[in-house]
């Protein structure tokens, strides 16, 4: 059974997530067929959209194939940059796309889900989605286009989702502008076989089975957020949590100690820069490039070691704490590569 499913019906091109094993994350193989596929109804005329949700099973996408990344890290990286070389291509490709693309977020919408789904055009969020860039855990950082995305949410929330890993629900997601539709699961089969059945009317579909949305949760705690997380300088974050003495910031501490201190420095390098990038392709050229640092780097190996591995979730990190991350370990991770290496959409 192949891990996409990639057909079209009417006029509607359909790539359908089918690992459920893994909750649909992405391995190269599945990038390269989803690209295959973009690159060719670009220009068909007979297809006018293009529909992106999973199969079967919970969950739309869990992310990337870490294992499999992992492992090319602790070696010579190159299966790793194959990986993210196809993906970003096929990141740019969605976000570069003319035709509209609907992304069903229903079920955990996390890593590589949201590389996926944040292109489109039509996000549509579920009471079951979970959605997260949850990297720095691992290690690594909140990549496919993370510094692009989250760096332009309002206030600082993209620095706190990007910091902390903080699942979103359904919601939440609607509020924060990372979906664009809320329906309840139940409605999602007759929104696709109405998109199928007149691709022309998505904005209509989509409107007539939105449900009234739940009360935002994290909006309670946005000026918490936009004053706690306000600089782009780790320490200052981690000082400011610490001075603030009342329960929600001290969760949000005790959050980040189980972090990656150099990932989630150079996370909030990443949305600085991402911010004022000129276009998305100089974000996955840059991504691309941190990327290729960060896999071969012992946070990482030793990040999917602790969580997805032994699961012991005691993982080691060096250094070890905020205050040995220098700036030029920073700005190591940040070289370009050479212009053998860039990526290329």
């Amino acid at each position: 059974m192949s891990d996409v499913l990639i057909s079209v019906e009417g006029q509607v091109g359909r790539i359908r997530l089918n690992r459920p094993k893994a909750i649909h994350a992405l391995n190269t193989g599945m990038c390269a067929a989803i690209l295959d596929a973009l690159i060719s109804w670009r220009d068909d005329t007979a297809v006018e959209a293009v529909m992106i949700d999973h199969a079967e099973g919970r969950g739309f996408c869990a992310g990337g194939d870490i294992r499999m990344i992992a492992e090319s890290g602790a070696g010579d990286g190159s299966a790793a940059r194959d990986f993210f070389r196809v993906e970003y291509r096929m990141n740019h490709a969605l976000f570069t796309y003319a035709k509209p693309v609907v992304a069903f977020m229903d079920g955990i919408t996390m890593g590589g889900g949201v590389g996926i789904s944040q292109p489109a055009k039509y996000r549509v969020a579920t009471e079951n989605t979970k959605l997260a860039m949850p990297e720095t855990g691992i290690g690594l950082f909140p990549d496919v286009g993370g510094g692009w995305y989250l760096s332009r949410l309002a206030g600082r929330t993209g620095q706190y989702l990007a910091l902390t890993g903080y699942r979103l629900d359904g919601a939440e997601c609607l509020a924060l502008g990372l979906a664009s539709h809320y329906l309840h699961s139940e409605a999602l089969e007759d929104a696709k076989a109405r998109i199928i059945a007149d691709p022309q009317a998505i904005d209509a579909v989509l409107d007539a089975l939105s449900s009234p949305t739940p009360d935002a949760r994290i909006l309670a705690h946005r000026g918490a957020i936009d004053r706690l997380f306000a600089s782009d300088r780790l320490e200052d974050v981690l000082a400011a949590l610490e001075a603030d003495g009342g329960e929600w910031a001290a969760q949000q501490l005790a959050t980040l100690r189980t972090k990656s201190p150099q990932t989630m420095k150079v996370s909030l390098k990443l949305l600085l820069d991402g911010k004022t990038m000129p276009t998305f392709e100089d974000e996955m050229r840059q991504e691309f490039a941190v990327g290729s640092h960060v896999v071969q780097r012992h946070d990482f190996i030793e990040g999917v070691r602790a969580l997805i591995i032994d699961k012991d979730n005691a993982p080691k990190w060096n250094p070890a704490n905020v205050e040995e991350v220098s700036d030029h370990l920073i700005d190591q991770i940040f070289a370009p590569l050479s212009a053998d290496q860039q990526w290329e959409p």
